[in-house]
């Protein structure tokens, strides 16, 4: 697979892999969101949306400061536009994903292949697997929480339970399994967002009574931003921050408000056609440059008591 940047790197730069849409189609049902039957009914001019809303998506990234490496996308692999599910990434250390189904385990080598591209050019460090017969699908179901310095691991659909041990070995980090119960919401990126400044976005809906203690007993209530069944079906949780930026498909006016309240600012790109597919913003994006020792933003953190004040 052929990477390249399309920014000139600084140490400073958020930096993501992303893949362009060229093969990208709804055409098989892996999560309730998929329907082929609809997609094949008006595929030329879904594409073709597919392809404007990922471009408006890689430019908004672009413009809030962020550096884009690119995935060259396959034939046959509609699903390698969601680079969120290629691996965990922490520390410039990959841990590469296993995925459950059998139409997406075709893009585990290609991936593998752009983390070696990475790698040769110094972006990278270490490039594991996980121990044989775990499934874990990637920073789709693994989110790095900065604030605490932690991981969040949603689990029970698409990822194994047993996969946070591994992610502990290799990481030095603890890893809280959160186990999913509406397969609407079947990776944890479609249901929950770490925000830099320790506020948690999140769909209680998402999860099982178990999986809410463990995000109650660590996240304050005045941290936590439960989203109504209408912004989490937009897919509001699968966000991505690039400073004090966040980037999503669209937000209602009063979670709009909540996140500018924190000293965000909030920029919306349409992103329903992937949706379709059951992946948004995030799911699009997989962060590289992710460091366990970052230092806390003091600036976000002041910006979080304003905003429980108010």
């Amino acid at each position: 697979m052929n990477i390249h940047a399309t920014l000139a790197a600084t140490s400073s730069q958020s930096r993501f892999l992303m893949c362009p849409p060229r093969y990208f189609a709804v055409s098989y049902s892996i999560n309730p969101w998929m329907d082929p039957k609809a997609w094949a009914g008006g595929a030329p001019a879904l594409h073709a949306k597919a392809e404007q809303q990922w471009a408006s998506l890689h430019r908004v990234l672009r413009e809030a400061g962020a550096a884009i490496e690119l995935a060259e996308p396959q034939p046959d692999l509609p699903d390698l536009v969601f680079t969120a599910n290629a691996a965990v990434v922490l520390d410039r250390k990959v841990i590469l994903a296993r995925f459950r189904h059998g139409e997406r385990r075709r893009e585990e080598p290609l991936f593998a292949a752009a983390f070696a591209a990475l790698k040769a050019r110094g972006l990278l460090d270490e490039i594991v697997r996980l121990p044989d017969g775990l499934m874990l699908e990637g920073a789709g179901d693994c989110i790095f929480d900065a604030r605490r310095r932690m991981l969040w691991m949603g689990c029970g659909f698409r990822s194994d339970v047993g996969a946070g041990a591994a992610l502990e070995q290799e990481l030095g980090l603890p890893c809280v399994a959160l186990p999913l119960a509406d397969p609407r919401f079947y990776h944890l990126d479609t249901a929950f967002c770490a925000l830099p400044c320790g506020a948690v976005i999140y769909y209680p809906q998402a999860f099982t009574a178990a999986a809410l203690r463990a995000v109650h007993d660590r996240v304050a209530p005045a941290e936590r931003i439960a989203l109504s069944f209408a912004d989490a079906a937009h897919f509001a949780a699968n966000a991505v921050c690039v400073g004090r930026t966040i980037v999503l498909s669209s937000a209602s006016a009063g979670l709009r408000r909540k996140l500018e309240r924190r000293g965000y600012t909030v920029a919306e790109t349409p992103l329903d056609i992937f949706q379709k597919s059951g992946g948004s913003a995030c799911c699009l994006t997989l962060r590289l440059d992710h460091t366990s020792c970052a230092a806390p933003d003091i600036g976000q953190t002041a910006q979080t008591a304003t905003a429980q004040r108010s």
